[in-house]
């Protein structure tokens, strides 16, 4: 794969390098700090993007790791931004947790080499890119990107600076996801015939008032590159997922996840459909404007369809159907038909897929802070992350539309549609862009 190519940036090679002329041949015990922790020198230093739902769950977890210390957080939101640091002060016994209004100022930091953003979809890649331009490697949350050509962009800047990159898209760090997808990708369940994903429903709201803005929020810089809309609490924070001017609505929130495992269990994480077509509710008045009940279908090229529901259709989950059997994972266990499908275990000459050493609560996390020292893949790279997300916002478009969409997975491009072709992007709103 491309990412196994990626070349070394500037800052790495010299830090490796002297590292290397500096590292004496024995490292004494005690060097390595209490108990056989890294000593604090020893430890990557990371900073905190967005402390919403997500982003304090990820303090919370990156605290818990012995290989990073969180020495700063940033959030537009003041009360966040201020629980945030106390979370991390606490942890450490200190007051040395910086406090950012603005990522830039963050990112502009020599002493930090890792970030984890976790931020509204329409804010994923201008700091993404920001921090893979200034020698970060990053931890960015699912869905990888707003558009399908800023997630494009990002790859790209991923490749060309050497960033080790996790998207956020754990359960491919969690055991049963993995066993199920495994049973597919060794022909336990016959040829695949056929993929069924649940994400279940979207929601809707109906009009909200205009509201003052609270003297804790920078809303200006919340809204940043999305169109400028009148301020109201349904809005923000949470609520950005059910706003097409800020997210793709449950297809791509939880689309994020369980297309991302379709795509594992079919063995098409470097490639995509031929043809996506579908059909989408979408609410005609009220703030929220993302599909709230919708299906889709989508063809690739070796005959296999994928098909993606809300609750209607599908059970939440994934559900792989082959000539000989099925199997269906959830976030709770997997499930098989017949049964004896879960008892089977696999060989040397087995396909086995990527898996995180440690605690499968913490997998996800400490798979990637292993990466950045070891500079090897992560379990869910940036490219993979991008093909399947990109299949959500294909969805979207072709809903949208009310009509197929043709892609080329090789080019990457919408086949014979330029109104559709234009849909890739968005334009940002002055003075950001990518």
């Amino acid at each position: 794969m491309a990412a196994m190519r990626r070349t070394l940036s500037r800052r790495q090679f010299m830090g490796q390098a002297l590292a290397a002329a500096a590292a004496p041949a024995i490292v004494p015990a005690t060097a390595l700090g209490r108990d056989g922790t890294p000593a604090p020198g020893n430890r990557l230093t990371l900073g905190m993007i967005g402390l919403g739902s997500m982003g304090m769950r990820h303090v919370k977890g990156f605290l818990e790791e012995e290989e990073c210390r969180i020495v700063a957080v940033c959030d537009v939101d003041r009360e966040r931004l201020e629980a945030g640091a106390k979370e991390v002060n606490a942890r450490y016994g200190d007051t040395g947790c910086a406090q950012y209004g603005d990522f830039r100022e963050m990112i502009a930091r020599d002493d930090i080499d890792t970030l984890c953003i976790a931020v509204p979809d329409h804010w994923h890649s201008i700091p993404a890119i920001a921090g893979i331009r200034a020698g970060k490697d990053i931890y960015g949350e699912k869905p990888l990107a707003l558009t399908i050509a800023e997630g494009q962009q990002m790859v790209r800047e991923v490749q060309r600076y050497g960033c080790v990159w996790q998207t956020g898209s754990w359960q491919r760090s969690t055991a049963h996801f993995r066993f199920a997808c495994e049973l597919v990708r060794n022909g336990r369940i016959g040829a695949l015939q056929r993929v069924e994903v649940g994400i279940g429903p979207g929601s809707a709201i109906e009009p909200q008032p205009v509201m003052p803005v609270p003297d804790t929020l920078d809303y200006d810089m919340w809204l940043g590159p999305a169109p400028w809309a009148p301020y109201t609490e349904k809005r923000v924070h949470w609520n950005f997922r059910w706003i097409l001017d800020y997210s793709g609505g449950q297809v791509t929130d939880w689309g994020a996840h369980h297309i991302d495992i379709a795509q594992w269990g079919m063995g098409t994480d470097d490639t995509g459909p031929i043809e996506v077509e579908g059909v989408g509710v979408f609410p005609e008045n009220g703030l929220w404007d993302a599909a709230i009940d919708y299906r889709f279908s989508c063809v690739y090229a070796n005959g296999v369809t994928l098909y993606v529901g809300s609750n209607n259709y599908y059970t939440q989950g994934v559900r792989f159907i082959g000539e000989d059997g099925w199997v269906l994972v959830t976030r709770a266990r997997a499930f098989a038909h017949p049964e004896s499908l879960l008892r089977e275990r696999f060989g040397p000459g087995d396909i086995r897929l990527a898996r995180p050493t440690g605690d499968h609560r913490q997998g996800h996390r400490h798979n990637f802070l292993r990466c950045v020292k070891t500079r090897e893949q992560t379990i869910t790279p940036i490219e993979i992350g991008h093909r399947s997300i990109t299949i959500a916002h294909l969805a979207n478009i072709a809903m949208l539309l009310g009509r197929k969409i043709r892609w080329d997975p090789e080019r990457e491009v919408i086949v014979g549609d330029p109104e559709a072709s234009r849909m890739l992007s968005r334009p940002m709103r002055a003075p950001w862009h990518i």
